[in-house]
């Protein structure tokens, strides 16, 4: 088992930035891919990032790429959403979560949540 909570949500303006954590507790962190997950009002549930095992590759979601940045530290199981030029079309709930090996889907393990809201 992965238990993954995250944290750093909030509620900013459009163009400001935040950083989202995620700390894993359990079965070895580096073994995963770690990604971000968004959830906004009424949509489903859409991939923002992942990233490999090392930290050596980077995967993102077109309306995210240049903007966010996915890293992670295993030496403290955290894995980051670094979110830049933060939009009103961003505000959704997000989740991080944990994969074997896949990286848009096949996610074993999943956080709480934690809320992002942009005012335009």
């Amino acid at each position: 088992q992965v238990q993954l909570v995250e944290s750093g949500g909030g509620l900013v303006q459009a163009g400001d930035s935040l950083r989202l954590s995620c700390v894993a507790s359990g079965r070895t962190f580096s073994s995963y891919v770690m990604g971000w997950f968004r959830q906004a009002p009424g949509k489903e549930r859409e991939f923002v990032a992942a990233i490999s095992w090392s930290g050596g590759r980077t995967y993102y979601a077109d309306s995210v790429k240049g903007r966010f940045t996915i890293s992670r530290d295993n030496a403290k199981n955290t894995v980051y959403l670094q979110m830049n030029s933060l939009k009103p079309e961003d505000t959704a709930v997000y989740y991080c979560a944990a994969s074997p090996g896949s990286i848009y889907r096949n996610y074993d393990y999943w956080g709480q949540g934690t809320q992002v809201t942009v005012s335009s």
